[in-house]
């Protein structure tokens, strides 16, 4: 997905499915959790290395939901000391992102208030329209593939590269998404007359 990565000039490296990576992602969620304290709603693995069988760059992204983004940034001083670069919005309104490793970067953080429901469900729909659909998740890593030995030293070169491959999955994803809870929702608000 497009992250609003703009500017970003870490290696590029895309590697076959870790099943390490859901740990790796436990173990942070942890210490992200104790950080944010009662603020946080939910938080939530995303992106390629949440998607079972998925080739990544091998950063785990995170997605925190929070009731008030703004006790986000008062916990900046925590979040460095956790070794997180932290970047406020970074290109997307609503958003705190922040990351951790320099150039051999780990983790990505992106938290968003509970009540911005398109970007958290953007997220949602993305990781499990790929979780669902093989075919898609291959296509997807394929062309990550060829993109990070094209650009190995440019990931905004790389990103650029899948962008419209990941417009246009997102797009499929939201409709599906939306499909299938009106799907499961449909019974409770349609009854007979």
């Amino acid at each position: 997905m497009n992250s609003g990565h703009g500017g970003d000039r870490i290696k590029v490296s895309v590697v076959d499915y870790n099943s390490k990576w859901q740990g790796m992602f436990f173990d942070e969620a942890k210490q992200v959790a104790s950080i944010l304290g009662d603020s946080l709603l939910q938080i939530f693995h995303i992106g390629s290395t949440s998607v079972v069988g998925q080739k990544a760059k091998p950063i785990i992204d995170m997605m925190p939901v929070v009731s008030d983004i703004e006790i986000v940034d008062l916990c900046r001083g925590a979040f460095e000391r956790l070794g997180y670069e932290y970047m406020g919005e970074f290109g997307i309104p609503g958003r705190r992102y922040m990351h951790k490793g320099g150039e051999k970067r780990t983790h990505q953080i992106h938290v968003y208030q509970y009540d911005n429901v398109k970007d958290v469900i953007r997220h949602l729909a993305f990781r499990d329209y790929l979780s669902c659909h093989v075919d898609v998740r291959n296509a997807y890593g394929d062309i990550k593939e060829k993109l990070a030995l094209k650009h190995p030293e440019d990931s905004e070169a790389y990103c650029g590269g899948k962008d419209n491959f990941v417009k246009q999955v997102e797009r499929e994803a939201l409709q599906w998404y939306w499909k299938k809870y009106n799907m499961a929702l449909r019974p409770s608000y349609i009854g007979d007359s």
